[in-house]
């Protein structure tokens, strides 16, 4: 029984650590722009870019 109140211990410790790296990103701005990410691959790259950028290498 003793194991079981360590264990529920060591979770509540656990999801206290998520809670703050959760809140740490959020002050942080981590989650700002929610839609960009989902649509960023139908933009389409200028096409002198990419050749000057392939060129560097």
């Amino acid at each position: 029984m003793s194991a079981l109140y360590i264990l529920i211990g060591i979770s509540l410790c656990v999801a206290l650590v998520f809670l703050g790296a959760f809140l740490w990103a959020v002050r942080k701005g981590q989650f700002d722009d929610d839609y960009t990410p989902s649509v960023r691959i139908l933009f389409e790259e200028p096409i002198g870019e990419n050749k000057q950028e392939k060129h560097k290498n």
